[in-house]
């Protein structure tokens, strides 16, 4: 259930914002027919965008950081990460 507060909408404990989208029509027909073909429900075109988003967001944060580290030592980047990654297991619940 939505109800809304102050501009957003609130799904159980998560609060959503409400966005106005202006795409091209062709772009509209073809995540609609995706959506369809793929037994789209009420709320799936909501579900899509936000997906699609946040893995456009981790695309370009991928890339900025991969240019700001391009001058790093490889080896060393690899030894930092096998370095909290053995730190996360043996600190692990």
């Amino acid at each position: 259930m939505l109800i809304g507060t102050e501009g957003h909408l609130r799904k159980g404990l998560e609060f959503m914002s409400r966005w106005t989208l202006v795409v091209p029509e062709e772009t509209d027909r073809m995540v609609r027919s995706h959506l369809a073909r793929n037994g789209g429900e009420k709320g799936d075109l909501s579900t899509f965008v936000d997906r699609a988003v946040r893995q456009a967001v981790l695309h370009e944060t991928t890339l900025q950081i991969k240019e700001r580290n391009s001058d790093a030592d490889q080896a060393e980047i690899v030894a930092l990460v096998d370095e909290a990654v053995g730190w996360t297991r043996e600190n692990r619940p």
